[in-house]
């Protein structure tokens, strides 16, 4: 068996090292990132995902699925990537507040259908990411201080085992694969479809203000005093932007599911900073989420680091302020916390997150700057030395991190335990696998 003959074994579009498209095909999101795959295969459907696993299990090989290539890791050498845009239906019974979606579906897509009923899912910033590689990963997004992880809303999975036969997983029909597959990666079986809860977003009320960079330090003030007393519905983000030939700035992020008046009352503080260059707060739509960050929408070459903060006090600040932002684009902080800390009964491999805020370091990939962004995340994070926990969730893990530093000692060890009972014979790949 060669890798030639998988070409008869699906009906969707099989590309190997020499075929045109190969190299548009097997690239990832991340432009800064390789894949050098055996073989692309976009599956046309779900009986095309079992014909391939069990290809890969007679024939001995492994298989990575990337529904858009967010989150690649490249460490894929000699790997058949399957693609999984083509399963795309969404569904959303509004009774039951619940979305079915393919692997292949975007977040985008999934506000779109929602957003109308006066339901949302729990969504990142980036409505292009696929619903299914962000899942799996844990999700933390806008809405996560109020419901938790994205992983902690699924209730049920349409998966393909590593015998290539599919099935259909919940709390009650397989619990140790269910509390795996949310949170804990794409390590034990492909994923073709999922039903997730969705949770009603009647008014949505949010938006960016940017102001000069000069205001850094009145915007770090007001953002501290509001995270502090922030109500769980309430998620705010601060940047400090160095965009390429642009000059330095300095954002806040909002987002707040509940009433215009609301919303307005609970961040009035901001209004006592003057000089701000522009301000899109007001209601959005849900179907609209992504405008807040209008993250872009294409790929792209970049570098980007992810840790957790301890805390965040008068003395990190210092640290953060004190050098300039360049050669990086971005030095986010996300404010945490709420249902994050504390998941309920039935969470899934995410667990708990007890740090309050998020760091976000993102650079240019490009082969002239690639470099320097690396070595400015590193200062970074030394200078932030005593603040970060060392771990990280899993959906935020990117090149040269591994699937341990998101996880406790006791969950890793139940995932690695899973791995090697569900898939023996490593057929299946996670961009960050358990047993790395």
């Amino acid at each position: 068996m060669t890798i030639n003959d998988l070409r008869g074994v699906l009906k969707g579009r099989v590309l190997l090292p020499d075929d045109d498209g190969f190299e548009q095909a097997a690239t990832a999101w991340n432009l800064t990132v390789r894949q050098p795959v055996a073989a692309v295969a976009e599956a046309a459907d779900a009986d095309d995902v079992a014909a391939l696993v069990r290809y890969a299990r007679r024939a001995g090989m492994t298989v990575t699925a990337q529904p858009s290539g967010h989150g690649a890791s490249g460490d894929v050498q000699g790997l058949i990537l399957l693609r999984t845009g083509l399963l795309n239906e969404v569904e959303v019974r509004a009774q039951e507040r619940v979305v079915r979606v393919g692997a292949g579906v975007k977040w985008g897509q999934v506000l779109a259908a929602a957003g109308p009923l006066g339901l949302t899912g729990l969504a990142g910033s980036a409505p292009g990411v696929s619903v299914t590689g962000y899942t799996l990963g844990g999700g933390v997004g806008w809405f996560s201080r109020k419901y938790g992880f994205a992983s902690d809303s699924v209730r049920a999975v349409d998966i393909v085992d590593a015998d290539g036969e599919p099935g259909r997983v919940t709390a009650e029909s397989d619990p140790e694969l269910f509390w795996a597959l949310r949170g804990g990666g794409g390590d034990f079986a492909v994923v073709t479809a999922l039903e997730l809860e969705l949770y009603p977003a009647p008014v949505l009320y949010g938006g960016r203000v940017i102001w000069p960079e000069h205001r850094t330090r009145e915007v770090y003030d007001a953002f501290l005093e509001i995270t502090a007393e922030a109500p769980r519905e309430l998620s705010v983000w601060i940047n400090r932007l160095q965009p390429p030939g642009a000059p330095p700035m300095v954002t806040l992020d909002l987002a707040y599911l509940g009433e215009a008046a609301q919303g307005e009352d609970l961040l009035a503080r901001i209004d006592k900073i003057e000089g701000a260059i522009s301000d899109s707060r007001g209601v959005v739509p849900v179907a609209d989420l992504g405008d807040i960050t209008a993250e872009p929408t294409d790929p792209a070459p970049s570098i980007a680091r992810a840790e957790l903060l301890t805390g965040l006090d008068a003395d990190a600040v210092e640290l953060l302020l004190a050098k300039p932002v360049e050669p990086l684009i971005n030095v986010q902080i996300r404010h945490l916390g709420g249902a994050l800390a504390e998941p309920g009964g039935g969470a899934g491999a995410s667990g708990a997150v007890a740090e309050p805020y998020l760091l976000g370091l993102l650079g240019l990939g490009l082969p002239h700057a690639a470099d320097a962004t690396r070595a400015k995340q590193a200062e970074v994070v030394a200078d932030l030395e005593a603040y970060i926990s060392g771990r990280k969730p899993y959906t935020l893990l990117s090149p040269g991190d591994t699937a341990a530093t998101s996880f406790s000692g006791s969950a890793l060890a139940r995932l690695r335990e899973i791995k090697r009972a569900r898939d023996p014979h490593n057929v299946f790949r996670a961009n960050y696998p358990v047993l790395g």
